[in-house]
């Protein structure tokens, strides 16, 4: 599963709302990526603090913010898109 790939069924891995085939391969990414691991553990921090009802961390949502401009925005050779391994 390609970055990109994760990123469209991300939220829904996330609320529990994905098949279990999906819910496998999104967690195989999650585990192999360094992109997008770190950045579904913001999510979840984010989602925690929400159901807190707390203002989530800066820094979580300052790294939110940047992964996202970077799937809008992505480098000359940003290899984002790429699946773990390919």
């Amino acid at each position: 599963m390609s970055c990109a790939q994760v990123a469209r069924v991300l939220q829904a891995y996330l609320d529990g709302e994905t098949d279990d085939v999906t819910a496998l391969r999104v967690r195989a990414h999650l585990d192999d990526c360094r992109d997008c691991g770190p950045e579904a553990r913001t999510y979840r921090e984010i989602k925690k603090a929400l159901v807190r009802q707390e203002r989530p961390d800066a820094r979580a949502v300052a790294r939110l913010r940047g992964f996202g401009e970077s799937l809008l925005h992505p480098a000359p050779g940003d290899r984002r898109d790429r699946t773990p391994g390919g």
